[in-house]
């Protein structure tokens, strides 16, 4: 079996179903030799994640997922080797912290005055007291018969466009990246294709992205088809971008997604995350 890694992964500190030890556990599982924790705006699975990745002889990357402003899709960044404690980068992520607890108790409050009888009490049970996202508004509307799906949920209520959503904020990329490298990370830009954009737009987006410091493309990504993940890694390559990847595994969330193999055909290479070391702030 090749080594993989899996350099995309959430757990309960944000919007997935299973603990941090947990998602370490999984990656032990699908043979992975290394695995990376990125919560949305936070680090606070990374030392639970960190002692069991010792326990089990894996290595643990340090890292988030943070929502930056694009005129077209959705843009996130994954943050790589960003540790607790002070910083550029994790200051910006308590604030942002502070308003993702905003605007999920206004849009409680949304799906309250929609008629559905679900109360943000019972999301923040979901959720284990933190890190709430609305796979776990998703979550208590399936419960209530509301949904018949987390997906089901989403496309009722609570994607973009839907009666339930509230948009989040979100910040330009090109600060995200420097605040990142100030703190000793490199920034990836997750699932490309969530840009919506083909061709030369998405050429043109990627290069003006790589010229203010990003690091790296998710061109390995859980739920791409091999032709998509061959074309992204060799655009990559074209302007000099580490090709990086990951599941986005969510737990029961995403059910589809497992650690490591994604939907069963991922490999994301060890020497992705060679390249990405050699490129850190800090690197000798």
């Amino acid at each position: 079996m090749r080594a993989v890694i899996d350099l995309h992964t959430h757990s309960t500190c944000s919007d997935g179903s299973e603990s941090p030890a947990s998602v370490v556990e999984h990656a032990v599982a699908s043979g992975c030799s290394a695995v990376a924790l990125t919560d949305h705006d936070n680090l606070d699975g990374l030392a639970e994640a960190r002692a069991k990745a010792r326990t089990l002889g894996v290595r643990l990357v340090p890292g988030c997922e943070v929502s930056c402003s694009t005129p077209s899709g959705t843009m996130h960044l994954l943050c790589y080797f960003i540790e607790e404690g002070d910083g550029p980068l994790q200051r910006e992520l308590a604030a942002l912290q502070r308003d993702r607890e905003q605007r999920n108790e206004v849009m409680a409050e949304r799906l309250l005055a929609l008629g559905l009888p679900i109360t943000y009490g019972e999301v923040l049970a979901e959720a284990g007291g933190t890190g709430v996202g609305r796979p776990h508004f998703a979550a208590v509307l399936v419960r209530h018969g509301l949904a018949s799906s987390v997906n089901d949920a989403f496309e009722r209520y609570l994607a973009k466009g839907r009666p339930g959503y509230v948009p989040k904020t979100r910040v330009e990329a090109p600060e995200i990246i420097e605040l990142c490298r100030r703190s000793g990370g490199c920034a990836v830009l997750a699932h490309p294709l969530s840009l919506e954009l083909e061709g030369d737009d998405l050429r043109r987006r990627l290069a003006e992205l790589a010229a203010t410091g990003l690091t790296g493309l998710e061109c390995y990504y859980g739920r791409y088809e091999p032709d998509e993940r061959r074309r992204l890694a060799k655009l990559a390559s074209e302007l000099g971008l580490v090709a990086t990847g990951g599941s986005d595994y969510h737990g029961s969330y995403k059910p589809d997604l497992e650690v490591g193999t994604g939907r069963g055909d991922l490999e994301v290479p060890e020497a992705a995350l060679a390249e990405l070391d050699e490129r850190r702030p800090d690197a000798p």
